[in-house]
């Protein structure tokens, strides 16, 4: 099984402008943990809920400087520049190397000649498909 079999086609994303505000929004109505960053259709990083955590304070007057500071900051300043990435035909054997040597959860699937976005693959997603391999209890 491939990359391309297992992802998510046409994620949401992010870009680089945009508030942290904003992406963490979009991290909690859409119930994901990675948005890929791009730049036009080109991958250009990821941001994770965890790239954010400095954006919960620890009581109500640090929770509303919080706030503020997620409504200025920018993706930008949080994503990571250089992701772990993969190609349509990355094995799924590959990913889960990937994501275990690199200890992330989420892998975007790029164009290996364009560098545009084409998916991403969280370990949700291999997880479903090891649910479908697994026989019934």
């Amino acid at each position: 099984m491939l990359a391309k079999d297992i992802m998510t086609e046409n994620p949401v994303t992010a870009t680089e402008l945009m508030s942290v505000a904003e992406a963490l929004t979009l991290l909690y109505e859409l119930d994901v943990r990675h948005l890929p960053v791009v730049r036009g259709s080109e991958l250009v990083g990821i941001i994770s809920d965890r790239d954010l955590r400095s954006f919960s304070g620890t009581d109500e007057e640090g929770e509303i400087d919080s706030v503020e500071n997620a409504r200025t900051a920018t993706v930008s300043s949080f994503m990571n520049t250089s992701p772990i990435k993969a190609s349509p035909e990355t094995s799924a054997r590959e990913l889960v190397e990937l994501m275990l040597l690199h200890r992330v959860g989420a892998i975007p699937v790029a164009d290996v000649d364009t560098g545009d976005l084409l998916g991403i693959v969280s370990y949700v997603d291999l997880l479903r498909v090891l649910q479908e391999t697994l026989e019934p209890a």
